[in-house]
């Protein structure tokens, strides 16, 4: 049953992304809303697809990649949601939605066979975790590409040549207050999965740290994340170091998340 929601939710995730594509080729209002209605609908129903699988399982439904992609696709289809309550982001739908859907596309081809639960994760640390390191991956995807928005306008306005695809993109100045907000809600949830973990991995394995690949690379990309912040905060760090630095984060995050499974392997490579 999980799947048949999962699949309408793609469906509708695609309709939404047409929209947003129209909307990009030619700017309307109203093809604007139908693909902001489309995207809430699909969210609605994806997050029906998870509860489900939740009670077919008997356990939070993030422990291997096929749920680890569907439930990052829909943290960013949430996150994405909320900036566009707040900032005029409907533009950026044309970038966010085709990714949405390429993650669930790419969820649905892998094995999805509810299997018993590994020991190591029967752990009512399992949802506490991996929400906020989810969620906080969501965000940092959105600020991956909000950044490459911004150099693209910084680029096109020093060459005094605005480009077709660019109209209806929030200005420099809300891109880089956009970026800060990424960052100002991102690190914490990054901080709090990390922490999390090492608890969990104090009880699961009997220590707090191990240096697993994993492990490794989560602390760097917080390190680099830290080091934005810090600089943000203290420095004034604005537009082109932040979205440089953001991109720069964002590939470590992709290799913590995808890279370290099918590269190097280790404690976490279940999933």
């Amino acid at each position: 049953m999980n799947r048949f929601f999962l699949y309408t939710a793609l469906i509708i995730y695609l309709a939404s992304t047409v929209f947003y594509l129209m909307n990009l080729i030619k700017i309307r209002d109203y093809l604007e809303r139908i693909a902001h209605y489309l995207l809430i609908s699909g969210f609605i129903i994806h997050i029906s697809a998870m509860v489900i699988r939740f009670i077919e399982a008997g356990y939070t439904p993030i422990t291997n990649l096929h749920e680890s992609l569907s439930f990052f696709a829909l943290c960013t289809a949430g996150f994405f949601i909320y900036l566009k309550g707040i900032y005029k982001t409907g533009i950026l739908g044309a970038v966010i939605l085709p990714v949405i859907s390429l993650l669930l596309i790419w969820s649905s081809v892998l094995p999805s066979e509810i299997k018993p639960l590994p020991p190591v994760l029967n752990s009512y640390w399992l949802p506490i975790h991996t929400f906020f390191c989810f969620t906080g991956n969501a965000i940092f995807l959105m600020s991956f590409f909000i950044s490459i928005f911004y150099l693209i306008m910084e680029n096109s306005i020093k060459r005094k040549k605005m480009l077709f695809f660019i109209k209806g993109i929030p200005s420099l100045e809300t891109l880089d207050r956009i970026n800060y907000i990424c960052i100002s809600y991102g690190f914490p949830f990054l901080t709090v999965g990390i922490i999390s973990g090492s608890i969990w991995a104090k009880i699961a394995w009997g220590a707090y740290w191990s240096w697993d690949p994993k492990e490794t690379w989560s602390l760097i990309t917080w390190i680099v994340y830290a080091i934005l912040l810090h600089n943000r905060v203290t420095m004034g760090w604005r537009g082109k170091k932040t979205a440089y630095l953001m991109i720069i984060g964002f590939f470590s995050i992709l290799f913590t998340f995808i890279g370290v499974n099918f590269f190097i392997g280790g404690l976490h490579s279940y999933l």
